[in-house]
């Protein structure tokens, strides 16, 4: 939701199962429900009076062929992918701060337009992307240089012209240089993103690595203490890393995840590049969502766990000791391949195919509380 958005300067597929309790004895928590464009996402009698603000991110935007089709298809000619989102666009302009997860660059309105292994997407997804509710993108992924510097270029200008802020890459040093914080209901909240490294030909040259950010804990945390000094209170890391289609986060995504949530610098990570979700975590009173599956993709060889995502869904209150995260939750998603192909969620979608819905939500479930995430509070609207 776009609510007055400032920059100040700038992981086997074997799924573990676990107990789907929502904490003590009291009961799940009250959904956080989506408001109106404008207003309060976070007023609710429990925090009335209390500074507050919700955050939304969902999994890859990862555009094949096929979306571009559908997109040309719905705008009768030209290329228009709003349809294709138009399923959870509620939940993502009921926020105070929408993140996605861009990770294909874009061209420009000429192309060429590609899709795996090295992906060019059209530049009106952008503008898709904004008209849904998002604020900023993240743009650090394997495949941020699949078209080099200049891939780099038109995609930061494409989010630019829509409005888009973004972080992960960069078109100069002195752009890479600037922490990018955004502001949600009054709260300054900084913007991190990295990923565990490019596809194979391409690289960032040795003399720009401002043009992608490589995943290294170290320089995640120092860029995290430069938002936090320059007046962001809240920092959210977006992570590129994992191994494709295993729902089981690695040990290095645990790792990292223990590391950078251990220091004040970093207040919540939420991850991809899985293509399938991947589970929450609670670590020292600190959420990961190590992955959120594809947000919206259409690969050639459709898994079934390749179309199922989540969206996670925040809310911040602000305490004697900061900022923390008192609700939290996730909101499965569903790729319909249609014909026409569509973005569903799952919590109120009545389009989907019961037994598909169904099927999708029990994975769901099972995947994203394999790690206790239940019993520390999460939970998904309608349960």
């Amino acid at each position: 939701m776009h609510v007055g958005r400032v920059v100040t300067a700038l992981l086997a597929s074997g799924v573990l199962l676990a107990g789907c309790g929502a904490g003590p004895s009291q009961g799940p928590p009250e959904p956080i429900a989506p408001v109106p464009r404008g207003q309060s996402a976070g007023a609710g009698p429990d925090t009335l009076g209390t500074p507050s603000f919700t955050v939304v991110a969902a999994g890859d935007v990862l555009i094949h062929p096929p979306l571009t089709e559908q997109a040309t298809a719905d705008g009768k000619g030209r290329r228009d992918y709003s349809a294709l989102f138009a399923g959870i666009k509620p939940v993502i302009e009921g926020a105070d701060l929408a993140i996605c997860h861009l990770e294909v660059p874009l061209a420009d309105a000429d192309g060429p337009f590609t899709g795996y292994p090295l992906f060019s997407a059209p530049p009106e997804v952008a503008g898709a992307l904004a008209a849904t509710g998002y604020d900023s993108c993240s743009t650090a992924s394997n495949h941020t240089m699949d078209q080099g510097p200049a891939g780099v270029a038109d995609t930061l200008d494409a989010l630019d012209a829509a409005g888009l802020k973004h972080t992960g890459s960069a078109r100069s040093a002195r752009e890479a240089a600037t922490p990018l914080i955004v502001d949600a209901h009054g709260a300054k909240v900084g913007l991190v993103s990295y990923t565990f490294g490019f596809n194979q030909g391409t690289s960032v040259p040795s003399g720009s690595p401002w043009l992608g950010n490589r995943l290294d804990p170290a320089k995640v945390l120092a860029e995290a203490r430069k938002a936090k000094a320059a007046g962001a209170e809240v920092v959210i890391a977006s992570l590129h890393w994992g191994i494709e289609d295993r729902h089981e986060p690695t040990a290095d995504q645990q790792r990292i995840a223990k590391q950078l949530l251990a220091d004040p610098a970093v207040d919540l990570i939420v991850g991809h590049h899985a293509h399938v979700v991947q589970p929450f975590e609670k670590i020292g009173g600190k959420w990961v969502a190590y992955g959120l599956g594809n947000q919206i993709a259409r690969h050639e060889q459709p898994r079934g766990t390749t179309e199922e995502g989540a969206i996670a869904r925040f809310r911040f209150v602000k305490t004697p000791d900061g900022w923390a995260i008192d609700k939290a939750e996730y909101i499965p998603t569903l790729v319909d391949l249609g014909p026409p192909i569509r973005l569903r969620d799952l919590t109120t979608d009545s389009e989907v195919d019961n037994a598909r819905r169904t099927k999708a939500l029990d994975r769901t479930d099972e995947v994203v509380l394999s790690r206790a995430a239940g019993d520390a509070g999460l939970t998904r609207p309608g349960t």
